[in-house]
């Protein structure tokens, strides 16, 4: 799946892949050998007479080994049917870090429909007369989560294709087709780039590009809003290096530009990463009045537009198809991407949420009606801590969903792999699914194609909260032990996977009908034969 994608990918998602690969870290692909079906304990082995062979590990045993503490649940169903062939903790909630996002990809697609696509428009407030208006021009968004500066640049040729040569007006920018947040998450740390202003009207994830490089004795710093072939600098987002190792970087609210700070002595060689933009709209403007200058047109400085814009539209540039912007998301984990379309499809059902969490309310009761399944959830991207939903609810999301050619193919294909990291030959099962990390926790949810024949839906949900807790005030972006925790975690999400993979058809058997929890569990062979 993830080769069929990379074939459609446009400027746009290209770009995604670059901004969002501190999502593929997320990924449970950590190596582990391949688990085959064999006999039953105590039974002899072909050739050996008088041995017996051991116990094979369950899955009991992975959780012993991954020595996660806090809480770990599991289930694992017969997609088809719903059947819960094995259980763990399967109604304690727990936060499904971005498998909130397959939640999200659901909600938006009843909204909004799988065609639907955001319109970024160019108003004019009075005529273009002999290529001039004595109007305003208005760059108004329309909710399109992956407009990069490639795609202004588009439609800043295509304004200078209706001829027009001159604005004598104003120049505004308008977001208000969604609500202005400054941020996802406020507990997060200021700098981090995936927890960006949301609005109506955003650029490149609404980050900017930081880039450092050692000059006389010192450092030459750039802002920019890079693409694949563009790399204009701003002043909406501006960086001072200071004499000092810690923190690391602080940020301040200029007043119209965002005021960051960079400590010296964490600089080292060069370097650059993305940071978060916070006034995404005239962040916008400034390039695009860049780009409108390159293509002859002089305009103004933005202005943000508090009003929604009246005027003529004289151009427009529409984003990708809605499916194909919800399989970068959940193939590379923006969570701008989630929160756009979460508020959108709100919206679209008639409510006005003032708040990202009013809006991932409606998306709640929206999951009790659709599946039946209780869900508190915070955000659309997972990003806060204190959604929580069971994931006994997930795989009742996902096998109803499994009947609707809907998330099942927009999902990311997870390889199994061997003890030295490499991808198995023969795998014994195929897996689509969403990963899920926060600091001290790691999840999986999807469907699995068992190499006996069986589809199956499964999430596994590990969250140690108060190692999490403990780390709250920890000014690192990884606190101690998190990459470690997170990192055994996703070795025993894959262990699991390899040992569901040889799951045998369904048969009717009344022990296999029965939920199962801790290590009550059956057997491989109790249920594969």
């Amino acid at each position: 799946m993830g080769a069929d994608f990379s074939n459609r990918l446009t400027r746009r998602a290209l770009l995604a892949q670059g901004f969002a690969a501190f999502a593929t870290a997320a990924a449970a692909e950590a190596p582990l050998t391949t688990l085959r079906p064999e006999a039953r304990p105590g039974a002899e082995p072909p050739g050996r007479p008088g041995k017996r062979l051991r116990a094979r590990p369950s899955p009991e045993e992975f959780v012993t080994d991954a020595r996660l503490g806090g809480n770990v649940a599991y289930v694992v169903a017969d997609a088809r049917t719903g059947q819960i062939l094995q259980s763990r903790q399967a109604d304690v909630p727990l936060p499904p870090a971005s498998v909130a996002k397959s939640l999200t990809a659901l909600y938006a697609l009843d909204a909004l429909g799988a065609d639907h696509r955001f319109r970024t428009r160019i108003l004019v407030t009075e005529p273009v007369v002999d290529g001039i208006t004595e109007g305003d021009l208005i760059l108004a968004g329309g909710g399109d989560p992956v407009l990069d500066t490639d795609g202004l640049a588009d439609l800043a040729i295509r304004l200078r294709e209706t001829g027009l040569r001159e604005v004598r007006g104003r120049f505004l920018v308008w977001g208000g087709a969604l609500p202005e947040l400054r941020e996802i998450d406020p507990g997060q740390l200021a700098h981090l780039g995936y927890n960006p202003a949301v609005s109506g009207l955003n650029l490149n994830f609404n980050r900017v590009h930081f880039q450092w490089t050692p000059q006389g004795g010192g450092y030459a710093v750039t802002m920019d809003a890079r693409s694949a072939s563009l790399r204009p600098e701003v002043r909406v987002a501006r960086m001072r290096v200071e004499d000092r190792s810690v923190p690391v970087y602080t940020y301040e609210d200029g007043g119209d530009f965002d005021s960051w700070t960079v400590a010296r002595g964490a600089l080292g060689g060069a370097g650059s990463r993305w940071l978060p933009v916070r006034r995404p709209e005239l962040y916008a403007g400034e390039v695009f009045r860049v780009l409108a200058r390159s293509n002859g047109i002089v305009l103004e400085a933005p202005e943000r537009g508090d009003a929604e814009p009246g005027g003529q539209e004289i151009a427009g540039l529409d984003s990708p198809p809605l499916t194909e912007i919800v399989e970068g998301m959940l193939l590379y984990s923006t969570n701008l991407t989630a929160e756009v379309l979460g508020l959108a499809a709100s919206r679209k059902r008639g409510v006005q949420p003032a708040s990202l969490a009013a809006s991932a309310a409606i998306m709640s009761d929206w999951l009790a009606v659709r599946f039946g399944a209780e869900a508190l959830i915070v955000d659309h991207s997972g990003l806060g801590g204190a959604s929580r939903i069971s994931a006994a609810d997930l795989v009742k999301i996902l096998t109803v969903a499994g009947t609707e050619p809907r998330l099942k193919p927009l999902l990311r294909n997870i390889t199994l792999r061997d003890v030295e990291g490499r991808p198995l030959e023969d795998p014994p099962a195929q897996v689509l699914a969403k990963t899920g990390t926060l600091n001290f926790v790691s999840c999986l949810s999807g469907y699995l194609a068992a190499s006996g024949g069986r589809d199956l839906a499964f999430t596994i949900l590990t969250a140690n909260l108060d190692l999490r807790e403990e780390a709250r005030d920890s000014a690192d972006e990884i606190p101690p032990g998190a990459s470690a925790w997170n990192g055994r975690s996703r070795r025993m999400q894959q262990r699991m996977l390899q040992y569901w993979g040889t799951f045998g058809p369904a048969r009717d058997d009344p022990a296999e009908r029965q939920s199962t929890s801790g290590a009550g569990n059956p057997s491989l062979a109790d249920v594969s034969q």
